[in-house]
């Protein structure tokens, strides 16, 4: 069916007015109709993503509702009895969409529990865990700009869907017509009868002292520690605050612009702590309260970012910097303190940087390399639960600004992070020292890691194909150097395999397919790889060095020159 005969056909059969209004606007615009109606949106292990609007691939309460009919059959299929918790975070038509899922899950027999008002994401997580639910939904699109929403779906392991089960759902997806083949309920009858059903404050109240728990530092006077705190107009306003008064940090100011839940971010078009951009309203605070560091959460409150004071400034870490620092920090002190469990595990994702494993090695700590994609790491947490070793779970990482410390929640938790990285900016001020001084103690020790992310946004399906054609031409012309430097091992984690370029030999790489191609030298390395969330393509530049100078030259060197690797 081409794209003009769905756009008739929705333009028939939508009842919503708003949704009528865009359809009819775009009537002569036959690019406009072509990039809504040209794909559905596609349901991975990533879940849904896209704008909100009409159309097959766009996000609205049709392509929400057909894709939890899917789920709700792939559930039937495979549970007894299944039962499903919801949460949602501040975006635009979040709770729409929420209440939405509520009731095609109802409608097919299967008990909901919803979050009565926005939660974080690993909220969701640990209620999926807590309640024993068969799976998970939260509303959310993350850190992109406010056009977007997106849909999440997790296992009973509380991790996002693996491949297999999320293949399974889109061809179940697939099969359904989006105007006659769903099941609908009323979400306040549903409400009475008591299969959709409010998750209690109790849990929530759990949920933070399970994270107060994740202390290594408890004892430290805190009195005297001050936090300008931004949530992006985001879910992390209350549960971040909670935490750090529960472990009496009570001195926090809150951006007045960015403490409301906001879906149109009027002060962050880009509600991304890894974007400096982001920080602008609380730099200007700082300047009037002079707090000891910044702390920002994206709108579903799974990563955070730390701007620290230095002199009269604040300086940004990047996600690297800070899981360098937080591993550095949890091995001591729990060394220190004889918490340090026997044969520790820390579990990091190929693009996040390798001074990681230099820091674990000083305290013979294993280091578990996943793909990109916090699911990964949520798994390697299920597979230590089975043997019982769980315990051994240090920290898990990405670059990206997402950690994670404990195994009741199996995704990336900016409300536990928020609170370790207080208390490890209280426990060093106690020693004189602010994160940037210990982070360049740490450079000296382990060498300097240096690292840069760069992206390059294709949108729409001509972008798609671009970024298909970029990773094929790098796929089948292997460069032999980049920016003068000789590549000496490519690892393709699409074929699985890994070669040296001086030897020739190929070894096999024990993950699971994905889009990424590596290519490592000397001094560091460049990763190239398609967003699984985003219509961007991520390359991750990295340079090792012991000396800070000649690791910056080479960052520099690589970032002029990378473009013209992938042709943009």
């Amino acid at each position: 069916m081409d794209t003009t005969q769905l756009y008739n056909i929705w333009l028939k059969n939508v009842k919503e007015p708003e949704l009528i209004s865009e359809l009819k606007a775009i009537k002569d615009f036959p690019e406009e109709i072509s990039d809504r109606f040209y794909k559905d949106l596609e349901f991975g292990t990533a879940g849904l993503r896209s704008t909100i609007g009409a159309g097959t691939n766009r996000m609205n309460v049709y392509t929400v509702s057909r894709t939890t009919q899917g789920v709700a059959q792939y559930l039937k299929e495979n549970f007894s009895n299944p039962s499903v918790a919801i949460a949602y975070d501040s975006r635009i038509k979040s709770d729409e969409f929420a209440r939405a899922a509520a009731d095609v899950l109802a409608a097919n027999g299967i008990k909901v529990y919803i979050y009565s008002e926005l939660m974080p994401t690993p909220m969701l997580s640990y209620a999926v865990k807590k309640l024993s639910c068969s799976a998970g939904i939260v509303i959310t699109a993350s850190h992109n700009p406010a056009a977007y929403n997106g849909y999440k779906a997790y296992g009973p392991e509380g991790y996002q869907l693996t491949l297999e089960a999320s293949e399974r759902i889109l061809s179940i997806i697939n099969s359904i017509d989006i105007f006659n083949g769903v099941k609908h309920s009323d979400f306040d009858v549903s409400l009475q009868n008591g299969i959709i059903e409010y998750i209690s404050n109790d849990l929530i109240k759990e949920y933070l002292e399970y994270v107060k728990n994740q202390c290594v530092s408890a004892e430290i006077d805190k009195s005297d520690f001050r936090v300008v705190y931004t949530p992006l107009n985001g879910t992390g306003n209350k549960p971040v605050r909670a935490i750090l008064d529960k472990i009496d940090i009570k001195n926090i100011i809150v951006v007045a612009e960015q403490e409301l839940p906001d879906g149109n971010f009027p002060t962050a078009p880009y509600p991304n702590p890894e974007i400096k951009e982001s920080y602008t309203y609380a730099l200007k605070l700082a300047e009037k309260v002079n707090p000891d560091i910044l702390l920002a959460t994206d709108p579903d409150c799974d990563r955070v970012g730390v701007a620290v004071k230095s002199n009269e400034s604040y300086t940004l870490l990047n996600g690297n910097e800070i899981g360098s620092l937080l591993i550095n920090y949890l091995l001591k002190r729990r060394k220190e303190s004889g918490t340090l469990p026997k044969n520790p595990i820390i579990v990091k994702t190929v693009v996040s940087s390798d001074q990681s494993r230099k820091i674990a090695a000083k305290y013979g700590c294993e280091v578990i390399e996943v793909l990109t994609g916090f699911k990964y790491i949520g798994e390697q947490i299920e597979l230590l639960s089975k043997k019982q070793e769980q315990d051994r779970f240090i920290l898990g990482y990405e670059e990206s600004y997402g950690y994670l410390v404990g195994t009741q929640v199996r995704d990336k938790d900016a409300v536990v992070a928020s609170m370790l990285i207080c208390e490890m900016a209280c426990y060093y001020k106690k020693q004189g020292k602010t994160l940037l001084d210990v982070l360049e103690e740490i450079n000296k020790e382990f060498g300097y890691y240096l690292t840069r992310q760069l992206s390059f946004t294709l949108t729409g399906e001509s972008g798609m194909q671009k970024m298909k054609s970029i990773m094929e031409n790098l796929r089948n012309n292997p460069p032999q150097s980049i920016a003068g430097y000789g590549v000496t091992e490519i690892s393709d984690y699409m074929t699985s395999t890994k070669t040296c370029s001086v030897t020739d030999n190929t070894s096999t790489i024990n993950l699971p397919k994905s889009d990424v191609l590596q290519y490592k030298f000397e001094d560091g390395s460049v990763i190239i790889r398609p967003s699984g969330t985003e219509p961007k393509i991520k390359i991750y530049l990295s340079s090792i060095s012991n000396n800070k100078e000649t690791a910056l030259t080479i960052l520099d060197k690589l970032a002029d020159q990378v473009a013209n690797l992938v042709e943009i």
